[in-house]
C-alpha cells in the first residue's frame, strides 16, 4: 500500500467485524505495515488476535486515518474516545451505515475532515463496490487515501453529495439480498419444473454468477447481453414477456424495491 502518510502516521480501525477484517485484511496483503495499525474492538476475533496490529491499546497522537466500522447502534459508545482527535488534521472516514457526517462534526468539530462510505457484502471477497462523499473539510488527498484503503474491497465510486448515499444504499448496499433472493426464486421455479432442489440451486447459483461476470468482464450494455441471447418466439422471449410487463414485471417491482429501502435508509438517517 503505496499512502507513506498512513504509514509513517497510523491509522486506527474503529470496530472489526466482517467488513473491518476483510478491509484490514487487504491491507495487509497490499504491505500495509501492522505496526501502524491500531485496532478497537470489544470482542477480537481469533483471526485478529494473531495479526501483529496494536490490539486494543492506546491510540496514536494523531493518525493519519480513522476508520470508523461498528455497528451504528454501538456509535453512541465508540466515539467518545476518540473525539479528542477531531480537529487535529486526522481523516475520519466512516463505514457505519445510517450515520451522517452531521453526526461525526457534532462530536468531532465542524473542523475535522469526514468521509462517508457506503460498501456492501461483497467485499468480503474483494467483490464489493463503495460510495463515498466528504464535508467541506475533505480535500483531494484525502479522498484519494480513502480510495486506497477501500480499493482493498473492491471498487470505489464517488458521489456528488451526501443525500445520494441513500439511493445507494438501497441499489449496491442492501443489492446483495435482492440478488440472493432471485436465486432463490430461480430455484424455487427450478423445483416447481420438477429438478431436484440440490440440482436447482446449483443452476441457479451458477446462472446468476455467471451472467453477472459476464456483464462485468465484457463490458457490454445489459440489454445487449438480454438481446443476444433472446431468439425470436424462442424460450427466452417467452420467460421475458412475463418478466418485462410494463405492470407486473419486474422493472415496477424493483423500482419499489429501490424505493422502499432507500425511503428507510432516509428515516434512519433522520435519527
Amino acid at each position: 500500500m503505496q499512502d507513506t502518510e498512513i504509514a509513517r502516521r497510523g491509522l486506527v480501525l474503529l470496530g472489526c467485524g466482517k467488513m473491518g477484517s476483510a478491509m484490514l485484511e487487504g491491507w495487509l496483503a497490499r504491505g500495509l505495515p501492522p505496526a501502524s495499525v491500531t485496532v478497537r474492538d470489544p470482542k477480537p476475533s481469533d483471526w485478529l488476535e494473531r495479526q501483529d496490529v496494536h490490539l486494543n491499546t492506546d491510540l496514536p497522537d494523531a493518525p493519519a486515518l480513522v476508520l470508523v466500522a461498528v455497528k451504528p447502534q454501538m456509535m453512541a459508545d465508540a466515539l467518545p474516545d476518540l473525539a479528542a482527535l477531531g480537529g487535529s488534521g486526522t481523516l475520519f472516514l466512516s463505514v457505519a451505515a445510517g450515520v451522517s457526517i452531521a453526526t461525526y462534526e457534532d462530536l468531532l468539530g465542524d473542523g475535522t475532515p469526514v468521509i462517508r462510505a457506503m460498501p456492501n457484502t461483497p467485499a468480503a471477497i474483494g467483490r464489493g463496490i463503495t460510495a463515498i462523499v466528504g464535508n467541506a473539510r475533505t480535500t483531494e488527498t484525502h479522498l484519494q487515501q480513502a480510495e486506497l484503503l477501500l480499493s482493498a474491497v473492491g471498487e470505489v465510486v464517488r458521489l456528488e453529495e451526501e443525500a445520494q448515499i441513500d439511493a445507494v444504499t438501497g441499489v449496491s448496499g442492501s443489492g446483495p439480498a435482492y440478488v440472493f433472493h432471485m436465486i432463490e426464486c430461480l430455484a424455487a421455479a427450478a423445483e416447481a419444473e420438477g429438478l431436484a432442489p440440490d440440482l436447482a440451486l446449483r443452476l441457479a447459483r451458477a446462472t446468476v454468477a455467471g451472467a453477472g461476470a459476464l456483464a462485468m468482464e465484457t463490458g457490454t450494455d445489459p440489454a445487449e447481453l438480454r438481446r443476444n441471447v433472446t431468439s425470436p418466439n424462442g424460450t427466452t422471449q417467452a420467460g421475458l414477456e412475463v418478466l418485462m410487463d410494463d405492470a407486473a414485471g419486474l422493472k415496477p417491482l424493483v423500482r419499489r424495491t429501490v424505493a422502499a429501502a432507500a425511503d428507510r435508509a432516509r428515516e434512519l438517517g433522520r435519527g
